[in-house]
């Protein structure tokens, strides 16, 4: 669904990303850790088309979109979802999904949003600004959702975010890979949370990919050294 080959960003003459390559299946999640600094949403940005490629091919779904900018890359199936949420504190939670509506074939959000998302159906009517950080990131993620996505792009999701509502994200991301041939990326610094849904996991340290397991074979404490300062 997602393929990655020789990936190269810069800032001007700085490069910050040196030949990144990867593949994300359907209905797989993919996590890519690593410490601020290290190259993650960089990779996003570039993935999602802000930030233009040096180097290399992103294709979604057999599409090559690694020239399209980022409204067209929506068309062909990314979602993303930023660092910070970005939503709009002055709309309803209602009217902020509703947004990610503009190009969608139906104008109504589905119901399985809601079912996903209790939180947001109880709390439709109240303005974005007036929700939690943790009910502003699930409002992010339905907003992104009903774009009807190939691909998920969450950079990291869980920043600032308080337990149990990182439980609720996670619970929410694998349900959702039951719903759908979805392919979700995650970026993230909680080693926990990566486990909890993340198939394969892929560490990044200064713009290149330098280790890659499964879940079942991740040697936590390995990782770990890398997400320590």
């Amino acid at each position: 669904m997602l393929n990655v080959n020789d990936l190269h960003v810069a800032y001007g003459q700085s490069e910050a990303l040196h030949g990144i390559t990867f593949t994300a299946n359907p209905k797989e999640t993919v996590a890519i850790m690593g410490r601020n600094g290290m190259g993650k949403t960089t990779l996003f940005k570039s993935l999602m088309g802000v930030l233009p490629t040096k180097s290399g091919t992103v294709e979604v779904a057999g599409q090559d979109v690694t020239r399209d900018e980022s409204y067209r890359r929506v068309k062909k199936g990314i979602a993303y979802v930023p660092q910070g949420r970005m939503i709009f504190p002055t709309l309803t939670v209602q009217e902020n999904i509703e947004t990610g509506l503009e190009n969608a074939r139906h104008k109504r959000i589905p119901e399985e949003i809601y079912a996903l998302f209790p939180v947001l159906f109880d709390m439709r009517k109240r303005k974005g600004g007036n929700l939690s950080g943790g009910q502003q990131q699930q409002l992010a993620i339905a907003r992104a959702l009903v774009t009807d996505p190939k691909v998920l792009l969450l950079d990291e999701p869980t920043e600032g975010i308080q337990p149990s509502i990182i439980k609720d994200i996670a619970k929410a991301l694998n349900e959702i890979r039951k719903l759908r041939d979805i392919t979700i990326v995650v970026s993230e610094q909680v080693l926990s949370f990566a486990l909890d849904v993340a198939d394969r996991l892929f560490v990044i340290e200064g713009g290149r990919l330098v280790h890659e397991t499964t879940r079942e074979n991740t040697d936590a404490a390995h990782i770990k050294q890398y997400l320590s300062v």
